[in-house]
């Protein structure tokens, strides 16, 4: 009797299965006689004896076989469904909103926190119930545990409001910084929109949400204060362009693209971002990079000035006149001038309700 080799699956029943028809079909009592006059009629008769023990042996071992596959694949179905109903779905948010800063910027970010970012359990309840989620956006030090990589991690611990991207940082990096951000928030958060906001920005939340809301239907959206201007050519300037002559002659203008203070994109456009950034060309201008990716697709450019009000008085007339602004900053500095000191100025004169952000469906 011979041992038969334990097998998974198909191919244990396959083996078995030809061994018994082979069996079954081969044996022939008249064709097992001996020829030989010498072989004793006992000794033949034990011989069928044992075959038919072993054949009937492989059956039981193949119905014995099969019946624990089964039973094994019936358990690794009940296991299946119990992991699906226990598996929570991922959560949808409305805005995933990143504002991008810098190493240097401290007193930025609790000009930011002691005004219109919400802290603490306030901040977890806007996450949960209006699907907003906020995180203040940074890379690493060409130093890998440098003292302000330590500076951030303490940070992180006192409020854990970061998103600690895969990047080097950097002034001449911020295209580089804007392709990761998207590609890392799409990959964490499941959202509609994503939003990106310099640190000395002012904004409302609620009106940002309730802007966005009217365009949830659309799905390739480019949300922005748009612009077209100069490409500057001349070394030394502020926002110099290296690479003016893929624009044409000098003296040209950019294409039209969403000022770099605030903008937001869909859902959509962050994907294809993630999808193809290590193809996208990266210009000087971060703003003017982002709008560059886009040429060519089928996206719909929102030109919203909500999105780029003056600080007061401008935004505190519009906020009097029930036109609550989405951003304010100051052109001629890019941000609000001396954010640091006036943030909370502006915060008193054009915030909305408060209660216009937890009251408000978005």
């Amino acid at each position: 009797m011979w041992i038969v080799p334990m097998a998974n699956g198909v191919a244990l029943r396959s083996t078995i299965s030809e061994r018994m028809e082979l069996k079954s079909e081969s044996y022939d009592p008249k064709l097992a006689r001996p020829e030989t006059s010498g072989v004793r009629t006992e000794e033949f008769s034990r011989s069928q004896t044992l075959a038919k023990s072993i054949l009937n042996l492989e059956k039981k071992l193949a119905a014995l076989t099969i019946g624990r596959e089964s039973a094994s694949n019936e358990s690794r179905d009940v296991v299946k469904e119990k992991d699906a109903e226990q598996q929570p779905s991922k959560r949808k948010y409305l805005v995933v909103v990143g504002i991008n800063t810098a190493f240097t910027s401290k007193k930025r970010r609790d000009s930011v926190r002691a005004t219109w970012m919400p802290q603490g359990d306030k901040r977890k309840k806007l996450e949960e119930e209006k699907g907003i989620v906020i995180r203040f956006v940074i890379g690493r030090s060409e130093s890998p545990g440098s003292l302000l990589d330590k500076s951030i991690d303490e940070e992180e611990r006192e409020h854990g409001d970061f998103l600690r991207l895969n990047h080097i940082e950097g002034y001449l990096e911020l295209s580089a910084k804007t392709k990761t951000y998207f590609a890392t928030a799409v990959s964490m958060w499941d959202a509609e929109f994503y939003v990106k906001v310099d640190d000395d920005i002012h904004v409302n939340l609620a009106a940002l949400g309730t802007t966005l809301v009217g365009h949830r239907k659309k799905p390739r959206v480019y949300i922005g204060c748009m612009k077209s201007g100069p490409v500057l050519s001349k070394k030394g300037v502020k926002y110099h362009e290296p690479e003016y002559l893929r624009f044409g002659d000098e003296g040209n203008l950019y294409f039209r693209h969403a000022t770099g203070q605030l903008y937001g994109i869909s859902k959509d456009l962050a994907t294809y971002i993630s999808q193809n950034q290590d193809v996208l060309h990266k210009y000087a201008n971060e703003d003017v990079s982002l709008g560059s990716w886009f040429i060519g697709l089928d996206v719909e450019q929102v030109d919203d000035r909500k999105l780029c009000c003056g600080t007061p008085p401008d935004c505190e007339t519009k906020a009097l006149g029930g036109e609550v602004c989405v951003a304010s900053f100051d052109w001629k500095c890019s941000g609000i001038c001396n954010s640091v000191e006036r943030m909370s100025e502006v915060h008193q004169k054009c915030a909305e309700n408060e209660t216009s952000l937890w009251s408000g469906s978005f």
